[in-house]
């Protein structure tokens, strides 16, 4: 086996607050129009697009949504150069902000800069400083895409309760930051997990154990470290009912809960347990990093192997 699966990582399961901030400003959402008289929105008409990050104006780097507001609003109805990255193209383009009734010049998108949630920490590796969490990455709730990051940080969380999935829903963790508080701070977000420097290491518990290779994966019993209570991590009982080849990031194995604690807790698999550790015959196998939504008993994750190979 590679160098790389012979790792010796320490299993987390542990909950977290994360926040992102993005690289630019996303847009999530363009105006139809900006007064009543039915004009297209500058944005529109300069041909920005929904997805787009807005990375200057006027050679200023854009860094939050007040500072474009402020930008706007002490440029009024000049035009403003845009510097605008859509996938790999890098995009200058002209908006002319338009006033409402209000006074207020705007371009007529709706935009974020930085995105929380809660999250479960994968691994910790003593030699590096480095974790991996989640098994899969942050993508904006609106767009679906990958939130480029410039910035973010891990903050203690407890969880607090469990909305349990109901039909069609997923269930998810309640968790509750100490938003004042820094655990770690974040340095990229990729489809097979978000990845960082871990500054406060009081929340490692536990020896370090060997990374499995892809082949020492066998379906049949594992275990899962997941944080379901206050900020109590605790090991469950899980199958590997399937191991997929070539599979699409983060479903490289389908497991089942099989722990009727867990299944009493939450009734499966809940967002927020994303990057629980799986361990199998005293190996880190891989990660948890999505449920099935018609059955919260079952999901998916990531081989080990497969999340270690988009550390930065």
């Amino acid at each position: 086996a590679p160098a790389e699966s012979r790792r010796s990582l320490v299993p987390l399961g542990r909950t977290v607050g994360i926040k992102l901030f993005s690289d630019g400003l996303l847009v999530v959402n363009l105006s139809e129009s900006t007064d009543g008289a039915g004009n297209v929105s500058p944005a529109k008409a300069c041909g920005i697009c929904t997805g787009d990050l807005l990375l200057e104006m006027n050679d200023e780097d854009l860094k939050t949504t007040e500072q474009l507001q402020e930008a706007l609003q002490e440029n009024g109805d000049r035009p403003v150069s845009l510097t605008v990255k859509r996938g790999a193209e890098t995009l200058s383009l002209t908006a002319t902000p338009a006033s409402g009734s209000d006074g207020v010049y705007r371009l007529g998108a709706w935009v974020r800069d930085s995105m929380a949630g809660i999250g479960t920490l994968t691994y910790y590796d003593p030699e590096t400083g480095a974790f991996g969490a989640l098994g899969h990455g942050i993508t904006d709730v609106d767009t679906g895409q990958l939130m480029p990051v410039s910035s973010g940080s891990l903050m203690p969380a407890a969880v607090a309760g469990v909305n349990r999935g109901v039909g069609g829903n997923p269930g998810e963790l309640i968790g509750e930051f100490e938003t004042g508080v820094t655990l770690g701070t974040l340095a990229c977000n990729s489809t097979a997990g978000i990845f960082g420097t871990l500054d406060d290491t009081s929340l490692v518990t536990g020896a370090a154990v060997l990374v499995a290779a892809r082949d020492e994966v066998k379906c049949g019993k594992a275990t899962i470290l997941a944080n379901v209570e206050d900020d109590e991590v605790e090991e469950f009982s899980i199958k590997i009912t399937k191991i997929q080849k070539n599979a699409a990031t983060g479903r490289d194995m389908v497991i089942r809960i099989t722990d009727e604690r867990l299944l009493s807790a939450t009734g499966g698999i809940v967002q927020g347990m994303s990057g629980s550790p799986i361990l199998q015959n005293g190996k880190l196998v891989g990660a948890v990093t999505h449920v099935l939504v018609s059955d919260a008993s079952k999901g998916y994750a990531i081989l080990m192997e497969d999340m270690l190979a988009s550390e930065p």
